[in-house]
Order: C-alpha cells, then sequence, then structure tokens
C-alpha cells in the first residue's frame, strides 16, 4: 500500500475540542519500537529507498554554473473560503490564460536575452565545508538540518547528530536514533536540539548539560518544533507528528510531560513550525496554523490539488518573521500574512472566529520542484540591468509589494515516461540520473531574478527530499546573511556576494574598468581585505598594452602607481621596450615619488632623438637635481658637434633651429650645473636678453670685460627689436651700458672706452651715463666727451660744460664756435673771463635783454654793467628791460639819466610807474618792518627786565651749576646770582677768589664787624667791588656759548 493509500483522512476534529492523552512515551532510555505490520512495511520500505540514495557515487565539486532560467510567473491573491472544519481554504487557480500567452511571448525574448544573460554575474557564493565533514559522511548520509545561534546540527540516516561550526568544526557527535533523522529542531538559544527519527522517538538533548528527554511515539515521526523559548519556558513545549496523521503537543508539568493532540485524521504530518505564539504543520490537505496564546486554529490553507505526492516533493515551511509564512510545496510557493482580525464585524463573518486571520499575499509556480526556500534581500544594485531588460515582464506580476525576495532551492525531476517499453536495451529503461539542483532568487511577484546550479557529490542519485536548505540566524547575520545546503553527503555555505566578490568577478572576466570603478566606491574597510587594487590595476595596463591601446594604458599608471617608484619604473621601461614611451611620459612623476635618474636620462634621451622642443621645455621645467646634469650635457653636447660639422658654414656664422634649440639647451644646463661661463657663450651666440641677469647673477664681470663691444651691440639690437614692436620703454639707455657703469671696479672704464671707439654713439652713451654716475670717471676723457655731446646731444652740452672742469676751454670753445652754439660760448667766453666779448654776444647774436641782466648779475662787475648801460642807451627795448629788472644791481636813476631826449621807448610810461610802485612798495615794506621791529624789541626789554628784577626760589641744599655743591658753605661764603639767573660760588667763578668775604651776620647784629656793613652804601660799595672783579660774566652762560654742557 502506498502512502498516500495509507494515510487518507478518516474524519476530522473540531477546532474547538482538543484531545489530550497522558505522556506514555515518555522515557530516558531507547526502548524498542512497537509496530503494526504495516508501519514495519512502510518503514522498510522507506529504507530501502534510503539505501538506494546513501549509494550515490562522490564524484561531485563545490563548483557553480551561472544558469539563467525564466520560470513560469503566475501569482493569484486568495481569499479565504469556508472549510468544513471551519477552517480558511485558499483558493485560486495557478495558471490562468494570460499566464500562458505571456511565457509564449517570454519565449521569442529569451532568445534575444541568452546572450546578455551568459555574462550574467551571480547573485550568490558558494564554499563547501571543510574536509572533516566530507569523512562524517563517508559512511553515512546527511537527512536533516536546523540552525541556531550559528550552529549547526545534521541529522543523518544512520541516526546520528553532528552539531558543527559554520567553519566546519565539529562541536560534539551523539547518536539518539537506530534510525533515519528525519527533521531536528533549535531552540531560540541554541542550548536544546530536538530529533525526529523513522524509529518513532524524539529525543531532546542538552548541549551544555547532561539534560536529554527521549519520547516514543510508536509511528515513525517526520518532523519535531521545539517552542522557540525552550529552554527558559518551564513548560519545555514542542510539537511533533508524523505517520500517525496527529499533531501533538508536549508539555512539562508536575507530574511529567502532557500530551495535546492539535490536530489528527488528514494524513501524515510532514512538517511543523514553530514561531513565536504560532505552530505552522503541513499534512497531505493542507497547510494548518495554531495560536497557542488563544488555543485555536487561526486558518487552513490548501495544498494545490494536482500537487504531486507529499511523500516524494515535500512541504517546506519557513517563517520569515512573526507574521509571514512561506510556503512551497511541489512547485508552488504561497505567501501567507497573519494579522489581527479587524474589529468591525461583517455579516459573513462567522460567530466566535478567531482574533487573528491570514491573508494569502502571493501564489506563483515555478518550473520545478522546490526542495527548500527561505526570505532573502533583493539582489545588489550591480544587477539592476537584468531587472531592467525584464521589465516588460515585471509589469505584468502582482502589485503587492514585499521589501525581500525568495531563495529557492530547486530540483527537476528525471523524466521517468517510457514511449516504448519494448527496447532491446534494458538500460534505457533504468532510473535516470537527477540534474543538479539549482539556487533561485525569485521575486515576490514570482519573477526569476538570478539562478545557480549546484554541483554537489553524487546528485545524480538524489531526490527532492534529500535536499534542505536553512537560513543562519537571519535576525542577526545582517550583511554577513548565510544560508546552508544540505545533500546527503556535503555541506554547502551560501552567502550573497559582496562588492568583494563583484570586484573579482569582474577581473576573472577581465573587466579590469569596471572593477577598479567599483573599489573606488568600496569602504576602506572592504578595500584591506583580499582586494589589491593595485594588482587589478596591473593586470587591467597589462591587458590594455596586449591590445594596444597604450594611451588609455599611460593614463591608469598614475592610479596603479600611485608613489610606489618601483612599480613605476617598471612600466616605463615595458613601455620603451615596445617604443611607446611617448605615451607614458605626460604622466611620469618628478616629486611624488621620485624616480631612478636613468629613468628621466633615457626620457632626455628620447627627446633628444625624436622631439627637440619637447626637449627644451623638459629641461627648463624639471628639476635638475632628479638627473644627471653632466651626462645630459655631454650627450646634448655631441649632438650640437655632429650637426655642426655637418653643416657647410661655421657653426658661429649659421645658427639653424635644431641647433637653436640645442644652445639653449645647454645654455640652460651648464647654468643648473654652476658653470654660468660655460652657458655664458652660448646665451651670447643665442642673443639671449638674459645674459645680462646671468652676469649680474654670477658675477661673470671679469669675464666680459674684453667684450663690451659685442655686448653693447648685442644690447643695441634688443632695443632695436623692442622699439619696432612697440613696446613700452624701449628706447632708452640700454642694459648693457647700465652694467658697464655699475661695475668699473671690475670692468675698467679705459678698457671699455678704447674698445668702444670704432662706435662713437656707444662711447657717448657710455661716457655719458659714467658721468652721471660720477663726473670725475670721466676726467680723462672729457675733451672727447665735449666732442661726443656736441655730435650726439647738443641739448646736454650746455649742462655738461657747467658741470665739468676737466675739459679745454679753448678747445670745447672751438667746437662750439664750429656748432654755432651761442650759449655755450657765452658760458666759455666768462669761464675764460671774455666777458664783455660775451655780453656783445648776448646782445648782437641772441637779443635776450634777460639773459644778458642775467650774466651781468653772474659775473657782478660794474664795468660790465657800464657797458651794458652804454650798449643800451641807443636800443629802447634793453633800456624798457632794464628798467623792468632794476634792483640793488641798477639804479633807476642812473638809468634814467642815460637817456637821451626824444628818444621814443614803448612801454617807458609803465616801466617808470612800476618803478614807482616798487619804490612805494619798499618804502611801506621798510616802515612796517621798521615799526614791528621796535614793537618786538620793546616787548622783548620787558621781558628781559621782568625776568631780571624778578626773584626766584632756591635752597641752601640747590646745587652749584659749576661744581656740584650745595650752594650755601658757611654764612660768611659769598655767593653770585647774575641776571640770567644762575646762581654760582664766588669761588667757582673766575677772579672770585679774590673777592673780600661778608661779615658775619651774626657778629654785625651785637656790632662787631663794622655798624655800616647792612648799610646801602655797604652793598653798593661791596657789588662795585665784586664786578670790578669778575670781568667775564656768568660762568655758566660762558661755557654754554663756548659748546661745553653744563
Amino acid at each position: 500500500m502506498s502512502s498516500s493509500d495509507e494515510h487518507k483522512p478518516s474524519g476530522s476534529n473540531s477546532p474547538d475540542r482538543i484531545e489530550e492523552k497522558p505522556a506514555n512515551g515518555e522515557t530516558l532510555t531507547n526502548s524498542p519500537k512497537h509496530m503494526s505490520d504495516d508501519e514495519q512495511e512502510d518503514e522498510s520500505s522507506h529504507e530501502d529507498d534510503t539505501n538506494g540514495v546513501v549509494a550515490g557515487r562522490d564524484d561531485g565539486t563545490a563548483s557553480t554554473e551561472d544558469k539563467a532560467g525564466e520560470g513560469s510567473d503566475a501569482e493569484t491573491s486568495s481569499a479565504g473560503g469556508d472549510h468544513p472544519d471551519g477552517e480558511v481554504r485558499s483558493e485560486g487557480s495557478v495558471h490562468t490564460d494570460a499566464d500562458e500567452a505571456e511565457s509564449e511571448a517570454d519565449g521569442s525574448e529569451d532568445d534575444d536575452d541568452d546572450e546578455d544573460d551568459e555574462d550574467e554575474e551571480p547573485a550568490l557564493k558558494y564554499e563547501r565545508m571543510g574536509s572533516s565533514v566530507q569523512d562524517l559522511f563517508r559512511k553515512d548520509s546527511a537527512s536533516a538540518l536546523a540552525i541556531s545561534n550559528k550552529l549547526l546540527a545534521v541529522g543523518t540516516h544512520n541516526g546520528i547528530v553532528h552539531i558543527l561550526e559554520l567553519s566546519g568544526q565539529r562541536v560534539k557527535s551523539f547518536k539518539p536514533h537506530t534510525a533515519s533523522i528525519t527533521d531536528i529542531s533549535f531552540d531560540s538559544t541554541a542550548d536544546f536540539v530536538g530529533t525526529a527519527s523513522l524509529d518513532g522517538q524524539v529525543v531532546i538533548y542538552s548541549l551544555s548539560t547532561p539534560e536529554h528527554y527521549v519520547f516514543n511515539m510508536k509511528r515513525p515521526i517526520r518532523t519535531v518544533a521545539l517552542e522557540p523559548q525552550f529552554a527558559k519556558r518551564t513548560s519545555q513545549a514542542f510539537v511533533c507528528g508524523g505517520m500517525a496523521g496527529s499533531l501533538v503537543m508536549h508539555e512539562k508539568g508536575w507530574l511529567g510531560h502532557k500530551e495535546t493532540i492539535l490536530h489528527s485524521n488528514e494524513g501524515p504530518v510532514w512538517q511543523a513550525r514553530w514561531r513565536g505564539r504560532l505552530i505552522a504543520w503541513a499534512n497531505d490537505l493542507g497547510v494548518k496554523i495554531y495560536d497557542t496564546t488563544s488555543q485555536t486554529r487561526i486558518t487552513f490553507i490548501d495544498r494545490q490539488p494536482d500537487s504531486p505526492r507529499p511523500d516524494l516533493f515535500k512541504c517546506t515551511l519557513t517563517w520569515q518573521d512573526d507574521s509571514t509564512l512561506l510556503i512551497a510545496w511541489a512547485d508552488v510557493i504561497k505567501v501567507a500574512r497573519i494579522r489581527s482580525r479587524p474589529r468591525t464585524s461583517t455579516s459573513s463573518t462567522p460567530v466566535g472566529a478567531p482574533s487573528l486571520m491570514v491573508e494569502i499575499t502571493a501564489v506563483f509556480q515555478l518550473d520545478c520542484m522546490i526542495a527548500g526556500i527561505v526570505p532573502h534581500p533583493t539582489p545588489a544594485a550591480s544587477r539592476e540591468h537584468a531587472l531592467v531588460k525584464r521589465s516588460s515582464r515585471a509589469s505584468l506580476a502582482s502589485s503587492i509589494s514585499v521589501p525581500t525576495s525568495l531563495l529557492v532551492l530547486a530540483y527537476t525531476p528525471p523524466d521517468t515516461s517510457f514511449l516504448d517499453e519494448a527496447v532491446e536495451d534494458r538500460k534505457q529503461q533504468a532510473r535516470k540520473a537527477a540534474e543538479r539542483p539549482e539556487l533561485r532568487i525569485v521575486s515576490r511577484s514570482g519573477e526569476e531574478l538570478a539562478a545557480d546550479a549546484l554541483s554537489v557529490t553524487g546528485f545524480q542519485s538524489w531526490g527532492c527530499n534529500d535536499y534542505v536548505i536553512a537560513e543562519v540566524d537571519p535576525e542577526d547575520q545582517g550583511e554577513t546573511r548565510a544560508y546552508v545546503v544540505l545533500s546527503p553527503r556535503d555541506v554547502v555555505i551560501v552567502r550573497p556576494r559582496d562588492r568583494k566578490d563583484h570586484v573579482n568577478w569582474l577581473v576573472e572576466r577581465q573587466r579590469y574598468e569596471e572593477a577598479l570603478l567599483a573599489i573606488e566606491k568600496m569602504d576602506a574597510a572592504d578595500k584591506g581585505d583580499g582586494i589589491d587594487p593595485a594588482e587589478i590595476g596591473q593586470r587591467y595596463i597589462e591587458h590594455l598594452l596586449q591590445e594596444g591601446d597604450f594611451v588609455k594604458a599611460a593614463k591608469l599608471c598614475p592610479k596603479v602607481c600611485g608613489q610606489d617608484a618601483k612599480r613605476w619604473e617598471k612600466w616605463i621601461f615595458v613601455f620603451a621596450q615596445k617604443n611607446q614611451l611617448q605615451a607614458v611620459i605626460p604622466y611620469i612623476p618628478i616629486d611624488s615619488p621620485r624616480l631612478f635618474h636613468l629613468v628621466y636620462e633615457m626620457i632626455l634621451a628620447h627627446f633628444l632623438a625624436h622631439d627637440r622642443q619637447a626637449l627644451q621645455r623638459t629641461i627648463q621645467e624639471w628639476p635638475k637635481e632628479i638627473y644627471d646634469v653632466s651626462a645630459v650635457i655631454v650627450a646634448i653636447q655631441s649632438e650640437l658637434d655632429r650637426s655642426s660639422s655637418s653643416s657647410s658654414t661655421s657653426p658661429l656664422s649659421r645658427v639653424t633651429p635644431d641647433t637653436t634649440i640645442l644652445m639653449e639647451c645647454l645654455a640652460e644646463l651648464y647654468t643648473a650645473n654652476r658653470q654660468p661661463g660655460k652657458a655664458l657663450p652660448f646665451f651670447l651666440r643665442l642673443r639671449r636678453s638674459n645674459v645680462f641677469d646671468l652676469i649680474r647673477e654670477y658675477n661673470l664681470f671679469s669675464s666680459v670685460q674684453d667684450q663690451a663691444l659685442l655686448l653693447v651691440e648685442f644690447d643695441h639690437e634688443l632695443m632695436e627689436r623692442r622699439e619696432a614692436e612697440g613696446e613700452v620703454g624701449a628706447v632708452g639707455r640700454g642694459a648693457a651700458i647700465t652694467l658697464l657703469v655699475d661695475h668699473t671696479y671690475s670692468i675698467p672704464v679705459a678698457r671699455v672706452v678704447q674698445q668702444l671707439q670704432p662706435r662713437p654713439l656707444f662711447l657717448f652713451q657710455y661716457l655719458d651715463a659714467l658721468f652721471e654716475r660720477d663726473p670725475h670717471l670721466t676726467s680723462d676723457f672729457a675733451d672727447t666727451q665735449v666732442k661726443l655731446t656736441a655730435e650726439y646731444a647738443p641739448h646736454k652740452l650746455i649742462d655738461f660744460l657747467r658741470a665739468s672742469n676737466y675739459y679745454n676751454l679753448e678747445d670745447a670753445y672751438n667746437i662750439c664756435t664750429e656748432r654755432d652754439f651761442v650759449p655755450e660760448m657765452v658760458f666759455l667766453l666768462g669761464r675764460m673771463g671774455d666777458n664783455k666779448k660775451a655780453l656783445y654776444l648776448i646782445i648782437d647774436r641772441l637779443g635776450d635783454v634777460s639773459r644778458a641782466i642775467d650774466f651781468a648779475k653772474e659775473q657782478n662787475d660794474d664795468d660790465l654793467w657800464e657797458d651794458l648801460l652804454k650798449y643800451s642807451e641807443t636800443r629802447p627795448p634793453f633800456i624798457r628791460g632794464l628798467l623792468e629788472n632794476v634792483g640793488a644791481e641798477i639804479d633807476p636813476i642812473r638809468l634814467i639819466r642815460r637817456i637821451k631826449n626824444g628818444l621814443e621807448i614803448p612801454g617807458l610810461k609803465s616801466a617808470l610807474i612800476k618803478i614807482l610802485q616798487d619804490f612805494n612798495l619798499q618804502i611801506s615794506l621798510l616802515e612796517g618792518c621798521q615799526t614791528i621791529l621796535h614793537g618786538d624789541s620793546s616787548d622783548l626789554a620787558k621781558r628781559l627786565h621782568h625776568d631780571q628784577t624778578s626773584g626766584f626760589f632756591l635752597t641752601a641744599a640747590t646745587p652749584c651749576p659749576i661744581c656740584n655743591i650745595p650752594l650755601y658753605q658757611s654764612s660768611t661764603s659769598a655767593v653770585l646770582l647774575f641776571l640770567c639767573r644762575h646762581v654760582v660760588h664766588a669761588s667757582c667763578v673766575e677772579g672770585g677768589d679774590t673777592i673780600p668775604q661778608l661779615p658775619d651776620p651774626a657778629f654785625a647784629s651785637v656790632g662787631i664787624g663794622g655798624a655800616g656793613a647792612r648799610t646801602i652804601g655797604a652793598r653798593l660799595a661791596f657789588a662795585a667791588t665784586v664786578r670790578a672783579q669778575i670781568t667775564q660774566g656768568c660762568p655758566v652762560c660762558h661755557k654754554r656759548g663756548e659748546g661745553e654742557r653744563t
């Protein structure tokens, strides 16, 4: 009898009645199972199947294969219906006509997407547990899995439980059963683990204490679920179910464990899961949910009518959270949402309905059988391009928005149909090998986002029920979320691919640029573990060089090489070997980092051979300390010599553009190498304006003392060029003249004059500048300067003649006579003493009355004034000029008397009026000044008298300004008071020692010393004696007058 026929429901229990029976299966030791013949036959049949599974070949690997498959998308929101038991049954068709039409449309779209999906990045990464785990399954095979607090409990077909860490390290192993373990359950603390087995027993072990419980349920047990807080609750409840068709809750009491039947008579209980206050279980008819708080069943979710046998394709129940249940049965997935029932009742609400209600938020069917399901985050943004391609199909999906996706362990059963039973080869009738299981990421709308095929050991022999998937502590993992996939011979750790995996995937496909961009977006903590951006960058550069994209490879070097000088040198030499040095040169660092000097010399050699202008620009821009300047000078000098030797003319007479650049480079390098003397000839040949700065900077004045003419000629060319270009300030004294004048101590004047003799203009400019600096410097060349000044700057001649005393007057007069320089001739005649001739030159040649008057004033000669008056007697303009300039030198009466009667003088009246006005003005000024003088004199006399006659205060301790001794010494010592208010000892004044002593006032008061000593006459006589003895006056004022300090 098949299991489907054996376990048909024989009746239904009322949801309001809960059956309880004593816990007669509790024991502390294993006891033999008491089974009926049918049960033994069923178990034997299952053990045969198990042995066939265990016999699979161990030839699998942990590699993954990317697979882009499109499942059938269908979703129907289920509405609740009345079940005979009062439970809510989900209804709705899984497939619709729209879905079939959509599938046909997808077939044409898949052909277009195949090429893109082949290179699609997987969303997950896989890691097979270590070899120690493989050793556990060499003679055994895994059958059940549970995870809590990063501990794995793996049950085997031999009834053994292995507790493992995620790393594969085994914590402990024990054997609670004698037959296959069908289900394992952890509590939330991972302290207690419960196991269910085909031997009919449920065993609960404590991992930290010797405590354990054994419950004999008499029939094969398919599932067990511990209360989440099993270790903390005194009830220590759990539920179990199996082939007996009942879901039984065991709770610990004072007298032992009591059993409560939550449900029965609807076929075997295939799986039960407990979360919070809710228990969900699956039997042949569907899934039920029980509320432990209200002790009522709150819903029933029916199984698809056309589903295959539940014993071949198991039901998987997974609580995503306290209110969301994921149901996967065969090829159908349902998402149930538990929420509180609204308080407002409607006519359709049955009386006594539970406080909670269930809503089916998603129903869809896949093209495979589902071996397990867990919630999974939506794939990362790196895979959004795949979602964009499927946007047209996603628009047909459910409008319900769920924040996460689903991770499905998919199993595709082999084709068991036989078209021709009469075959010659019996191998064609043999059981076909199964395909690899797949991990698919499916959205809540049923859309497949990603798929990976797993290569597990012996996958050809395993069925759908042989695989298990579980999530590793979903509340605690965060970004380190992980899953475990269990097959009879393998334990595979599954993790979402992070940014590091994304980078590695891009590198494997030589998409280096995308990998580097991804690394830039990563945090510092992510970069430090297993990702070397520099290594990836180097591989990218190598790839670009192989592809011939040298420019892009060179542009990437700064980012890849960074501050690593050795890495820079390596890639620069690689570019040099490929003759592509020009591509990387713009990116080569010169400071941070600084490379080996041979690298920079190699670049300069490259420019010397291929690009002379770049050579010059590089030498000017690069710091000289990064390469060997002497070596570069030798190379450039050799090239210059070779170019000069190949030319038919002298290198000094012909300068080509190439040789010009080479000479500029040599001048720059010699200057940088502290050899300015060697650089100077190149600057002169190149006619560079900085030659003067070079001479000043490096004090090369002694080197150019014999090249004065060359310097001046070069400077003159520069000035003409600037003048032609209209440059402001181009006309004037050149830099060469200034340099020669400023450094006469290094460049002798005589040597410069000798060199400039062939060029009189340059000689004049030099002597003129030298004369402005110091007139004595040109004393030996004064006659030459007179001649040159008269030739090139006549307007400066008169100033030079006035300022210099070193020229020959007669030669200078002759030069001025030849050029008819009358003002200069007048000045020279005056200096030679021929004032009369000079005056006649002014009067006859210049006719300038003012100049004649000024000349007469300068000479201060009465005879000259007389000559001027005589000459003016017959010249009315001169008479008027003299009248207008009368003063101390000319007596107006004398001038007026010389005017002849009848001589008409224009402006005479105004001139006479002016003379009279000036005279009246002078009289007024004199009278005013006299009045002011008298007033000031009177005021000062009064002030002097007041100051001299007024008293002032002093004490006996007041020091003498001459000897600094107090004035009072004794009653007979004399102290002199001057009208200037200075008081000194009589002994401190010249002649004061002969002054007679004063009588003692004390004796005079009693008649001793003469009664008339205090009379006015006696005092006047004594004062006259003192005045006669002191002839010099006040000694303090006398010292001040002589400049001494008092």
